[in-house]
């Protein structure tokens, strides 16, 4: 699939960025995320670049066979009956694991939104892990992880360094993706 893949991200004119290497543990925070074709490059990146991501799905979808399925490409399930929170469910998963990299998009959906849901940041705090920044250029074709974060506790301040390594870069739908950083600009 890495041979494809690369062969495929060339052919569409995409270039791939890795500019580090991978911690054995990480979240990834991905992001804009303002379209559906999001998942499928980001997908066909990891794929070319020989490396493997996780990402949460409810636990209603992995019924037989999309459960089979899911798996494969990385999906988690998370059980929001369970009395644990999704943040402590995902800290056992990364206590469970020795290689383990999940990516999550903080905006949460692919509308607009003025205020990204911390979840990444808390898993990545309570699993003692690094943040992986990644990011999806569609002005550019470039898909890259170019910067990991390691979370201090101080929420805001590492919260304001997350959203400004993302303020140059061009999503697919820009009226979908709030910027607070070049917000702040105007």
């Amino acid at each position: 699939m890495k041979a494809f893949s690369k062969f495929l991200f060339k052919a569409l004119g995409w270039k791939f960025i890795v500019a580090l290497p991978e911690p054995p543990k990480s979240v990834i925070c991905i992001a804009p995320h303002t379209s559906n074709w999001d998942f499928p490059i980001g997908e066909f990146y990891y794929w070319a670049v020989g490396r493997h991501a996780s990402f949460l799905m409810k636990k209603s979808w992995f019924f037989f066979p999309m459960g089979s399925l899911l798996r494969s490409l990385g999906g988690v399930p998370v059980d929001r009956s369970k009395r644990t929170s999704v943040t402590d469910q995902m800290a056992e998963e990364f206590a469970k694991r020795e290689y383990f990299h999940l990516a999550i998009t903080p905006e949460g959906t692919r509308k607009l939104v003025k205020k990204w849901k911390m979840g990444f940041y808390h898993i990545a705090i309570k699993a003692q892990v690094p943040i992986q920044l990644a990011y999806i250029d569609y002005a550019k074709k470039e898909m890259g992880i170019t910067e990991i974060i390691y979370p201090t506790g101080d929420e805001a301040a590492d919260l304001a360094k997350i959203q400004a390594f993302y303020k140059d870069v061009t999503p697919r739908r820009p009226e979908n993706f709030y910027n607070v950083c070049k917000e702040s600009v105007k």
